[in-house]
């Protein structure tokens, strides 16, 4: 079948690139403990073009497909150097952007036809676009973490009582806002909440160079930071706590979205792109030496050696149809109750969630 010979492609060019970078491990980058990281989602099985009864897929489509670097887009690099190398039925146009701003303008005017973005993005572009965007699948759970310099020691939520915490601005506050809150700690009188380092590579250098003691941030920055910085170490995993305070799973920050032209005009090209997405999770997660190779090489982030470390603790996953309309309309509805405007001032109907 063409999904089998993809996935052997593709396990064929992890192979190769696992034995070209022997040798490579034991670079001295540093990364969070194992104890401190939640276990990565198990992949269901992908979407199948079968399901889209009697219909052909067109491989003479030009499907645009844009990824924003970093952890968001680390389960599409295996399928985007698959493309490369015309290992694919489809025919795919991959770009890879570093500000989401321009992944969501591409989905608004056309440009793009399928993307990879934060969640509260996909969710403000529904209502933005009254609709007009779809969510297809969600790729990664939590992904961030305290880190301190071990002045404070912080063993829960609660230990960071009448403590200072570096945050980026927009939904890494809003998250560890809800956290704080259902801990007990009001922000602006039990604990302080600073986004002067507005920007997670801007708090990544300011926890590095020692200037803040308590900083949340999201991989691959964490690895970076324990890279550049050995007092540095991760005391909180922010997804166990979110968990313990809602329901388990149900952090979700990173999704792939659709256009509702593209969906409702082209469902069997979009079936097979679900399958062949799902596939390439799947080896990031089976094989993150080699995946880390192909992240590299497809643009999604520079350091091989960083995101192999990373990956383990960025929580991917491939989450589909009912679950995924579950877990991201938990979240949503925590982010609504917490900030209406990091989604758009308003929650997404069911028409949100493509379930095929």
């Amino acid at each position: 079948m063409r999904r089998n010979r993809f996935l052997s492609a593709l396990m064929a060019l992890a192979l190769m690139l696992c034995l070209a970078a022997c040798g490579a491990e034991g670079s001295g980058t540093a990364t969070p403990p194992a104890e401190e990281s939640a276990p990565a989602q198990e992949t269901p099985p992908a979407a199948t073009p079968a399901e889209v009864e009697g219909a052909e897929l067109d491989s003479g489509l030009e499907i645009d497909v844009m990824v924003l670097n970093g952890t968001t887009g680390f389960g599409m690099a295996p399928l985007m150097s698959a493309a490369q190398g015309g290992e694919t039925e489809l025919n795919y146009a991959f770009s890879v952007e570093t500000d989401a701003s321009n992944v969501s303008a591409a989905l608004i005017n056309g440009d793009a036809d399928i993307a990879a973005l934060p969640t509260n993005a996909a969710a403000t572009l529904y209502n933005r676009t009254e609709g007009e965007v779809q969510l297809l699948a969600l790729n990664t759970l939590g992904v961030l973490y305290l880190v301190g310099d071990g002045s404070v020691q912080v063993d829960s939520v609660e230990d960071l009582r009448g403590q200072t915490v570096y945050v980026p601005a927009q939904n890494p506050t809003f998250i560890f806002r809800h956290i704080c809150e259902q801990n007990g700690l009001v922000p602006g009188e039990d604990i302080a909440l600073d986004n002067t380092y507005a920007q997670p590579a801007e708090l990544n250098a300011a926890a590095a160079s020692g200037a803040v003691s308590l900083a949340v941030l999201p991989e691959p920055m964490v690895t970076i930071a324990l890279s550049k910085n050995a007092q540095l170490e991760v005391m909180l995993d922010l997804t166990a706590e979110w968990d313990a305070v809602a329901e388990e799973g149900s952090l979700v920050q990173g999704c792939v979205a659709v256009r509702r032209g593209f969906a409702e005009e082209h469902p069997a090209e979009l079936a097979q792109f679900l399958a062949d997405y799902g596939e390439s999770i799947e080896l990031v997660l089976s094989d993150s030496a080699a995946a880390a190779e192909l992240i590299a090489e497809t643009g999604v982030f520079a350091e091989a050696a960083v995101a192999e470390r990373a990956i383990p603790n960025c929580n991917l996953c491939f989450i589909t149809g009912e679950e995924m309309a579950s877990a991201m309309g938990e979240f949503l509805n925590i982010m609504y109750a917490v900030a209406p405007e990091s989604i758009g001032g308003a929650l997404p109907g069911e028409d949100f969630y493509y379930l095929g």
